[in-house]
């Protein structure tokens, strides 16, 4: 970080639950909505999205999400009364086909009220528990309420809800060719703070490689003026120091002679136009010609 970067310094104690409310809403983010159905103990239907929400434990399958008291006067939500109730819920995964009903869903309508109806959704029989799923939701997930765990009794307390997964449904136009859960097809949402979302697919999604059987050798291992580059991002050092291991002196030669690399050589300001050379391939994907390039 820049020396010089100007920083605004907060505490929480000092600031309006509202101020407070905003700041951790727009930089926690995104984050994934979960989109619950629930019934109170006369069998009426509640549909609410949230997006205090995810995934905890594959082993049990536990996903948690959040009914928080309202910060205007303190009650709470129906789905918080519903949960303790009737211990069951559907967790409903929201794409972006789907995203303006959901919304419309969250509005605070009175006892009774279903918003399945009011949203235009369709209400589908669960198998295993008493809540319906949403019909249009590419994947749906029964749950039974472990537990609740409230985090506070004042306006904008939390409340955990912890749900076990019974039974999952998953539109089969939304997997691949193996039958795995297909990303850009299932076109997500997140919630971000005040009325932004964003949406999973198209330049928003990328790939980054992940060390979990192997080690990366680590961005402190790349020399001195690749780790000082005033070219280079956190972003391209990262993706260097995820390799498994440094270039050999065979790579290295090879690349030394590339036509292009050749030209900078012999030109002035070398150090600035292979690092500059070294983005654009790690850009291509050309990760250890890259590296190698940057130990000329």
């Amino acid at each position: 970080m820049s020396q010089h970067e100007e920083i605004n310094t907060i505490d929480p104690a000092n600031i309006s639950q509202q101020e407070l409310h905003g700041y951790l809403l727009s930089a926690v983010a995104p984050r994934p909505i979960c989109f619950a159905s629930t019934v109170d103990k006369e069998g009426n239907v509640n549909l609410s999205p949230f997006s205090y929400f995810n995934l905890f434990s594959v082993n049990p399958p536990i996903m948690i999400f959040s009914p928080s008291r309202r910060g205007r006067d303190n009650t709470t939500k129906h789905t918080l009364v519903n949960v303790l109730e009737v211990k069951e819920t559907v967790i409903n995964i929201v794409n972006y086909d789907m995203v303006e009903q959901m919304s419309l869903s969250s509005t605070e309508y009175g006892d009774g009220v279903n918003e399945f109806v009011k949203a235009g959704l369709t209400q589908v029989p669960s198998d295993k528990v008493t809540p319906p799923r949403v019909g249009e939701a590419p994947v749906a997930f029964e749950c039974v309420v472990d537990q609740v765990i409230a985090l506070g009794d004042g306006p904008g307390a939390g409340n955990l809800v912890l749900a076990k997964v019974v039974q999952i449904h998953v539109k089969k136009a939304f997997l691949d060719a193996e039958g795995k859960l297909d990303t850009p097809k299932l076109d997500l949402v997140a919630r971000m703070g005040g009325n932004w979302y964003c949406r999973a697919n198209g330049d928003a999604l990328f790939e980054i490689p992940k060390p979990i059987r192997t080690k990366g050798i680590g961005v402190d291992m790349l020399p001195e003026a690749v780790r000082n580059s005033t070219v280079l991002t956190g972003n391209n050092l990262g993706r260097l120091g995820n390799l498994e291991q440094l270039p050999t002196k065979e790579a290295i030669a090879i690349i030394a002679e590339n036509a292009e690399v050749k030209s900078i050589l012999n030109s002035g300001e070398v150090s600035t136009a292979l690092h500059k050379l070294a983005q654009q391939w790690l850009e291509e994907g050309r990760t250890e010609d890259a590296l190698a390039l940057l130990h000329l």
